[in-house]
Parts: C-alpha cells; sequence; structure tokens
C-alpha cells in the first residue's frame, strides 16, 4: 500500500468514526479536503453513513463529488436518501452524468424523482437553472470564502449570486459579497445574509413572473417549491424570451390547433394536426345526438323539451368545466393528497347538488311562465339538478381517473366531460319527461 492509499484509508476510517459521533464535524472536514480526495472518501463510506453526509452537504457541492464516482455508485447512494433530495442532487448533475445514470435509476424512486422534477407547462419550473451556488446557513465567513472559491472555480456559468440555506435546503437568505468580505473570519452566515429575498414559486406561470421581474428589476430569481426549499435560478433574459410565443401556442391550443403550426404550415401538416380532434368530438356529438334520438317521440308529443335542451348542455358543462379547471389546478400544483381524493370528489358533487338546487329553481320558474305548466317547471327543474350532480361529480373525478391511468388529463380530460354531461344531462331531463308525460301533454 502506498503512503497516499495509506492516508486515504486512514481518512476514510477517520471520518466514518467521527460520523458516528459528530455529523457536523466530519461534513467540515469533507468540505475542506480537495475535491477529488472527498469524492474518494464518500465513496469508501458506508451507504448509511452516506446519506448522513449528503444531508449535510449542499446540494451542488454533493452532485459534483458524484460525478466523479461511477454510476452504480451514485444510483446506491440516492436510493440511500430522500427522494426529494434525490432529485435535487439529480437536478444538479450534469446533463451528461444525469444521461449515463438514466439507466440506474427505475422503479418507484424513477417515479417519485420524475414527479418531483416534471414542472407543468409554461411554469419558471421548466426554463429555471440549477447552476447555483448555496451553502449552509451555519458555515462561518472565513470557510464561506474558501468554498464560494472551490465552487466558482471552472464553474462560469454558475449564478452570480450566492444563496444560503438551512439543513433541510430552505432557502434563508442571499449573500451580499461585500457584506461577506467585511465580515469577521468567525462570522457565521446566518447572520450576514439579506433574508428578505424575492422568490418565484416553481409553478408559476412564466408570463406572470416575467412581470414580477420587470417591476422589480433584477436580473436573476431564485426558484423554490411549496416548503420554500432552494431549486435554482430564472434570469430575466430567458424568462421574456418566449413569452409572446406562450402566447400564441395557448390560443392555438385552445381552439384545437398544434402548438407547433404556424401561419403558412404546409396543408397537410395542419389537417394531422386538426382532424384528430375534429373526429373526436364529432364522436362525442353523435353519442349525445343518440341519446336524443331514443326520446325522438316524446320530443315530437312535446316540442318545447327541444327548446330547453341546449339549457340543459350549456349548464352542465360549464359547471363541469369549473369543478375541471378547479381540480387540474389542484393536480398541478401537486395541492391532493391520494387520502384527500374521495373528500374532494364529494366535496364538488354536493357543490353541484347546491348549485342545481338554485339553478334548477329558477330554471323551473321560467319554464312555467313560458309553458304554464307546473310539471313542466318540475321536470326541467329536477333535470337540472341530476346535470349538476353529475357534472360536479365527472368534472372532478375524470382528471384524477385520467392520471390514475398515466393518460395526460390536459388533453382528454375535457372531452370525456362533454359528452358525460351532455349524454346524462340529456338521458336525466327526457327521461323524467317520459315519466311524467301524463302531465305533460294535455
Amino acid at each position: 500500500m502506498t503512503d497516499n492509499e495509506y492516508q486515504s484509508s486512514e481518512i476514510v476510517l477517520f471520518t466514518a468514526k467521527l460520523v458516528e459521533n459528530d455529523i457536523a464535524e466530519s461534513v467540515k472536514i469533507i468540505e475542506e479536503l480537495p475535491k477529488q480526495t472527498s469524492s474518494q472518501v464518500l465513496k469508501a463510506l458506508p451507504a448509511a453513513t452516506k446519506a448522513k453526509i449528503l444531508k449535510r452537504l449542499q446540494v451542488s457541492y454533493s452532485a459534483s463529488l458524484l460525478e466523479q464516482n461511477e454510476p452504480e455508485l451514485i444510483q446506491t447512494i440516492l436510493y440511500s436518501v430522500e427522494p426529494r433530495q434525490a432529485a435535487s442532487i439529480v437536478m444538479h448533475l450534469s446533463p451528461l452524468a444525469r444521461e449515463q445514470l438514466k439507466p440506474y435509476i427505475t422503479g418507484k424512486l424513477a417515479d417519485e424523482i420524475r414527479d418531483i422534477l416534471t414542472y407543468p407547462e409554461g411554469s419558471v419550473g421548466r426554463y429555471m437553472s440549477s447552476n447555483i451556488i448555496m451553502l449552509k446557513e451555519d458555515i462561518k465567513a472565513e470557510k464561506a470564502i474558501r468554498q464560494i472559491r472551490k465552487l466558482f472555480a471552472g464553474n462560469s456559468t454558475a449564478s452570480s449570486y450566492v444563496y444560503v440555506v438551512n439543513e433541510e435546503d430552505v432557502l434563508a437568505g442571499v449573500l451580499n459579497m461585500r457584506d461577506l468580505m467585511l465580515a469577521e473570519p468567525d462570522s457565521l452566515l446566518k447572520n450576514i445574509i439579506k433574508t428578505d429575498v424575492f422568490t418565484i414559486h416553481c409553478f408559476t406561470d412564466r408570463e406572470e413572473a416575467a412581470r414580477e421581474m420587470s417591476k422589480r428589476k433584477y436580473f436573476a430569481v431564485p426558484i423554490v417549491d411549496s416548503e420554500n426549499h432552494l431549486l435554482g435560478t430564472i434570469k430575466a433574459e430567458n424568462m421574456l424570451r418566449g413569452v409572446k410565443e406562450d402566447v400564441t401556442k395557448d390560443m392555438q391550443t385552445m381552439f384545437g390547433v398544434g402548438k407547433d403550426e404556424r401561419v403558412f404550415s404546409p396543408i397537410g401538416f395542419a389537417l394531422k394536426k386538426r382532424l384528430l380532434w375534429l373526429n373526436v368530438n364529432l364522436v362525442t356529438a353523435f353519442l349525445a345526438a343518440g341519446v336524443v334520438a331514443l326520446f325522438e317521440d316524446i320530443i315530437a308529443r312535446l316540442t318545447i323539451l327541444a327548446v330547453f335542451l341546449p339549457v340543459i348542455a350549456g349548464q352542465g358543462g360549464n359547471a363541469g368545466a369549473q369543478s375541471l379547471a378547479v381540480v387540474m389546478r389542484g393536480l398541478v400544483m401537486r395541492e391532493i393528497p391520494q387520502n384527500k381524493v374521495t373528500t374532494l370528489i364529494l366535496k364538488e358533487t354536493k357543490i353541484g347538488l347546491l348549485n342545481g338546487l338554485v339553478i334548477g329553481l329558477i330554471t323551473a320558474l321560467i319554464a312555467y311562465v313560458l309553458y304554464g305548466n307546473g310539471w313542466f317547471g318540475l321536470v326541467i327543474g329536477l333535470g337540472m339538478v341530476i346535470n349538476l350532480i353529475i357534472a360536479g361529480l365527472a368534472g372532478s373525478s375524470t382528471p384524477l381517473i385520467m392520471k390514475k391511468m398515466g393518460i395526460d388529463p390536459a388533453q382528454s380530460s375535457s372531452i370525456i366531460l362533454t359528452t358525460v354531461t351532455d349524454v346524462m344531462g340529456f338521458l336525466a331531463f327526457l327521461g323524467l319527461a317520459v315519466i311524467f308525460q301524463d302531465y305533460l301533454i294535455q
């Protein structure tokens, strides 16, 4: 064994013992060592010890240490820490390292990391950079200067800001370089940082974020999650670029046109993008028409029923869309835990019932005035109540079911919702008309 190998093994044994007795001191030692030596020490430590140390290291430094090891070792380490921390480390790896690691992260952990790192389209999370410098709040100014030099070395693209986080990577403040240089060497960072920091949530729409950044004239802003964990930063130039394009894409999506279609796109390309949704809508329209056809006899004898069919369809669609919008936002913002799904569906169904009672009463009165038959008012009123109950139930459950099946709820929920509300609304209204036809036809 060479002298260097002997020294490394001694450092590993010393660090392993120290971790068990004083985790904070062992982390300080690892951070003081040359990066190559720190990487070797981390590699030789047991998995449980690695996890304890990584929890204390700043994420960017952890990632830089892991990048010098084989994917198999990185895999072992990532499986030994919490999914959120694993996702944060993966996010700070270089694109090449992430690509090499991809085959080694599978199963439940891969799903959890993917869920954490998947940000809604158009949100700032999609455009942020994870190439940031962040330090722990409990280190001293003297050590912070050494770490900043080490982290900035050879990293010309890193953010000009240095952020300070607590032990759980929650953003504590931003470090002013002048304050750092003038501070006493043994001053803790938490006593010299600026704690009043403007942040943007990772799910914030890019247009909204651009407006906020424009007001404050910042050239970069930290991005955080719901628990204020620091995820990355976004530069104003990246934020403002493409906002105009996002607006046009949103307009095209609203009307069933492909986001990548342009004014002078080839006719074949445009047809390919548009025909699919037109055909899907055609099928759903025929389903609703089929229900109406089942009751053509009662409609022929009582033609005023046809007048109220669009009212039933319109109210059901609108009520369902309201529930759908609320649930879709909850899914996007990850505000719906698995144990609250049933509660949410019941809540939206109850809202549908209450809305149905109010709207049903108003509709019944209008029908009575127009037709002069109280029974017809009862039929249209009850039909509206049933329709809005179904709308609340379908609007809340459809996107949840789609997500459970692995289908993007944003693409399919609205079509399914419209079909359900139209079909069930017509069925309820016309079915009640058949039941009460002896009182309606005089």
